[in-house]
């Protein structure tokens, strides 16, 4: 059975991997995002695996990822997936082009 370290390094993995591809997706641009369904749609599944992984690292060392940024993605995955009719597209591009870049940041320390 993995150790509580080996998971965390591996969810702190898969969230660099899941982050790095949205910003390749931001890359494209505002325009594509606001033309192209299926980027929006990406937008919204990045938005859950994001946010699934900051749950799962928050109850794995809670001091270790204690900043507020942790928990505001995992809300926002709740959001997404509970209130997803709800979700303004705007907002949503704003948490992956600005918030997720943040939140990258925070995978360094």
């Amino acid at each position: 059975m993995p150790s509580n370290q080996d998971r965390t390094e591996r969810w702190l993995f898969d969230l660099a991997v899941n982050l790095d591809h949205a910003a390749e997706l931001v890359g494209r641009g505002h325009a594509a995002y606001d033309t192209d369904l299926a980027l929006r749609l990406a937008f919204e599944a990045l938005c859950n695996r994001v946010g699934d992984l900051a749950k799962r690292l928050i109850a794995a060392d809670e001091s270790r990822f204690a900043h507020p940024i942790w928990r505001q993605a995992a809300r926002n995955r709740d959001f997404g997936v509970h209130y997803y009719d709800r979700v303004d597209e705007q907002a949503l591009w704003v948490t992956v082009a600005v918030s997720f870049p943040e939140l990258r940041l925070h995978l360094e320390e």
